[in-house]
Formats: structure tokens, sequence, C-alpha cells
């Protein structure tokens, strides 16, 4: 059986929180800072991963000057170059092909929402 193919091996509430884990990891490798917190959450289809917290230094300075708008784009810009290495991620841990990414930052309180969909729906058991 190829990696790809793999059924993973945990599931349900382990299995989310282990793409929290992973999601906070990626995270702080590539942004160099983090969330504070992350809570996964998977329907049918749909991954969404909930994280609080985590604005680096020079985006908490921009959003002191009211540049929320200049913050989204700059985080849209590389959840966009990041789409292969996060999905990748998620279909490693799921066994389950990801058709479609988007990601979402909201401030005050800040909060970022990766959103995840899958080719079919969940596997019975889940």
């Amino acid at each position: 059986m190829s990696d790809e193919a793999r059924p993973p091996e945990l599931s349900g509430g382990d299995l989310l929180a282990r793409l929290s884990d992973d999601m906070v990891r990626a995270k702080k490798e590539f942004f160099g800072r983090g969330p504070e917190q992350a809570k996964s959450y998977m329907l049918d289809d749909l991954l969404f991963v909930v994280m609080r917290g985590g604005l680096t230094t020079a985006e908490q300075t921009m959003l002191r000057y009211d540049n929320e708008d200049m913050v989204r784009q700059f985080r849209q810009l590389f959840e966009n170059d990041m789409t292969e290495v996060l999905t990748g991620l998620v279909e490693r841990a799921t066994g389950r092909r990801v058709v479609n990414y988007q990601s979402q930052i909201m401030f005050d309180p800040d909060i970022i929402v990766e959103m995840f969909v899958f080719e079919d729906a969940s596997p019975a058991g889940d």
C-alpha cells in the first residue's frame, strides 16, 4: 500500500488533536511564531482548524497602525504559497485527498481558521 493510500493510524479525537498539533508546528516553523491554541473539527468532507493568537511582532505593529488589510493580504499570500505543504500535512494525517483549502484571519480576538475540503465524505466510523 502506498503512503498516499495508507489509512490514518489515528481516528476521532486523537486524529483531531494530531491535526491541531501538526498545524501549530507548521505555523511555528514557517511564520516563526505559532498560535497559542488550536482545535480541529471534522464534519463529513470538511476539516476546520481554528487557531487563536500567534501574530508576529511585525503583524501586531501593523495592527496598531490600523493596517488590518495589509496583515490579512500578507497572510493570504503566504497561505497561498503554503497550500501544498499544509494540504500534504492533512492528507498524510487523514489518508484522504484534499481538493480545496482556504484560510482566513480575524482580529480582536486574533483567530485563524483553516478550512480543508476532502474529495469524499468521512469514512464510516469517523
